[in-house]
């Protein structure tokens, strides 16, 4: 959720809005020098990473099989699950920022060994899920600052999310394309070496960036209890360990109806709907219509992810998660077409479908959470939301191969589609969830990082 992509713990904010109060007179500028560089460090990135779903699913799955693919995912995505809420912690006391650079430069040399390897001829299984655990502890360290970073770079979380997730789409257009047309033509040792270099770039945009020193601190958000509250100040007055950190994350996060039950949901999502859908439909569609209708496939949930995120930038809906949960309704179209052996034009308008209401979603839900968290526990908050979502992925790309021993992969992707409408219809019938009206906040002071 994934994913899945803040206020800022130093802005002061000269206004706070909530449904019904209208717009501002005036929206900030979203293209300064230091959105700019985030952007270009995000999309660039985000370019390299669309295209890896594609290089193993064509790139391992022939070598080692449907369960191959499933255990290179899972593994990267299990070890980010196991150390994320550290990247949490360490992103809140040291510095998101610093902590992508970090996690980035960690990945220009996993990306950079695997591309040698395939360069070299067939890499040994081993190397694959070693590189895979090594990627996926820099991603945990990584992405809880992806959350906590959008406020230090921009006044308006929304536009900024919106924006982000344009980009997310465009690389989820070009990505796969890209891939599957390289592993054609080259082999995938260079789609490895081109992932390698967009981390190069993306550390070097991040590290260009020039955050202002603490200015202030903004009021909790008005759903932070008072409980919580306390817990915060307290913690902040008591010197700090991990333990500590780990326990005042975990209160912030439970005292959230709405967010950890968000979180369940999207557990049962995980193993049932996002773990399976690369290692399921990669096999189903190759089979049936090639590599490269996957490839197009995936590029067309990038279409419809544009979409989406336009969508977002235009719309502000009074109950923000209420309105992603009713646009997440059609994402079970994408699972469905597939199950269904539709051919590629509908095969196609599915994944668009799809990649619309995925986005509309996504950008919904990281402005809640980012509107809605003490700024000074935002990233551990972050890391806490992410651990509980990617972990049911985690489990659903590794059960995908031996799932398929027990019924066929149309079948488990037509369990995939019912475990979507039923998740949609559970996000709805919890008042907590569908009741969290919008916060959208303008700051005077320029953003800051720790």
């Amino acid at each position: 959720m994934t994913t899945a992509q803040t206020q800022t713990p130093t802005q002061t904010p000269t206004r706070t809005q909530t449904a019904g109060t209208g717009p501002p007179t005036a929206k900030p500028s979203l293209w300064d020098r230091r959105f700019t560089l985030y952007f270009t460090a995000r999309a660039v990135s985000l370019v390299g990473d669309a295209m890896m779903p594609v290089a193993a699913a064509l790139a391992v799955g022939p070598l080692y099989g449907i369960s191959g693919v499933g255990l290179v995912l899972g593994t990267w995505t299990g070890t980010f699950v196991l150390l994320v809420l550290f990247g949490g912690v360490f992103a809140d006391r040291v510095g998101a920022r610093r902590m992508m650079v970090g996690a980035d430069l960690v990945r220009v040399v996993t990306q950079g060994v695997l591309a040698a390897a395939f360069f070299a001829g067939t890499p040994p299984f081993w190397l694959l899920v070693t590189m895979a655990a090594v990627a996926g502890a820099a991603v945990a360290m990584f992405q809880p600052g992806v959350n906590g970073m959008v406020p230090l770079v921009a006044r308006e979380p929304q536009r900024a999310n919106a924006t982000l997730k344009v980009a997310d789409a465009l690389a989820q257009l070009l990505g796969p394309a890209l891939a599957g047309l390289l592993i054609v033509l080259t082999g995938a040792g260079t789609v490895y070496a081109i992932d390698a270099g967009t981390f190069v770039l993306s550390a070097l945009c991040l590290g260009l960036i020039r955050l202002s020193p603490a200015a202030a601190s903004p009021e909790a958000p008005a759903d932070t209890d008072s409980t919580s509250v306390s817990a915060s100040v307290s913690a902040s007055a008591e010197p700090s360990s991990l333990r500590r950190d780990l326990r005042q994350g975990w209160r912030e996060f439970r005292s959230r109806t709405w967010m950890w039950a968000v979180i369940l949901i999207w557990v049962a999502y995980g193993v049932l709907l996002f773990g399976p859908m690369v290692p399921l439909s990669s096999a189903v569609i190759g089979a049936r219509l090639g590599p490269n209708a996957y490839g197009l496939a995936v590029s067309s949930l990038g279409v419809g992810t544009v979409l989406g995120g336009l969508l977002a930038l235009r719309l502000r809906p009074a109950r923000p998660l209420a309105a992603g949960a009713l646009a997440m309704v059609l994402f079970a179209v994408l699972p469905l077409c597939v199950a269904l052996g539709a051919g590629l034009p509908v095969l196609l308008a599915g994944h668009v479908i799809g990649g619309g209401a995925w986005a509309f979603w996504s950008v919904m839900w990281a402005t809640s959470v980012q509107t809605h968290t003490p700024p000074d526990v935002l990233n551990r908050v972050t890391a806490y939301e992410l651990a509980g979502s990617v972990s049911g992925i985690a489990l659903g790309q590794i059960l995908a191969g031996p799932a398929t021993r027990l019924a066929s992969p149309t079948t488990l992707l037509l369990v995939s589609a019912g475990t979507c409408l039923a998740g949609c219809a559970a996000l709805l019938s919890i008042p907590a969830i569908r009741t969290l009206h919008r916060i959208a906040r303008t700051e005077s002071t320029e953003p800051s990082d720790r």
